[in-house]
């Protein structure tokens, strides 16, 4: 992540573009091979996934990865969207976030505070889950989540979707 070139994140709606008020963070490129690596890990699990929240899961829609710096955070949204802006928003089924270092309220010598992937279902109660790097989280993409604000530190993730 280091080595890419940043780009400010953007947001999905009547268009896609950044918004600064709704989601303060960067996309990275990274090199071929570190992306190799995700994606084929990522279809490893894909049928593990898919057993436990019932689907059937056959594609992804190809890794991202985010950076949230100080002050960073993703207000509260789902991940499917039936938007012309992103057609295959539409076919998001399940979201997945690779934690790719972890918070200090995991250990002391981790890479950020605050960053907490917050899920929030309809009934009210509020999931705080602390990254922890390696840590794989998957979740409907129809779910409500946000991303906390970083206090200080750096949280990067990788974010794919499957179909």
């Amino acid at each position: 992540m280091d080595g890419g070139v940043p780009d400010p994140a953007e947001v999905l709606g009547d268009g896609i573009s950044p918004q600064q008020q709704v989601r303060r963070a960067e996309t990275v490129d990274v090199v071929p091979e570190i992306l190799a690596v995700i994606e084929a890990r990522l279809d490893e699990v894909r049928d593990r996934i898919a057993r436990h929240l019932g689907l059937d899961l056959t594609d992804r829609e190809g890794t991202g990865f985010v950076r949230y710096r100080p002050g960073g955070f993703y207000r509260p949204h789902v991940d499917w969207s039936d938007s012309p802006a992103w057609p295959d928003a539409a076919r998001r089924r399940v979201a997945a976030v690779v934690f790719l270092n972890g918070s200090r309220a995991w250990d002391p010598a981790g890479a950020f505070d605050g960053g907490l992937l917050r899920l929030l279902p309809d009934d009210g109660g509020a999931e705080d889950i602390v990254p922890r790097a390696g840590t794989l989280v998957a979740f409907p993409a129809s779910l409500l989540h946000e991303v906390t604000m970083v206090e200080n530190g750096v949280r990067d993730a990788a974010v794919d979707w499957f179909y």
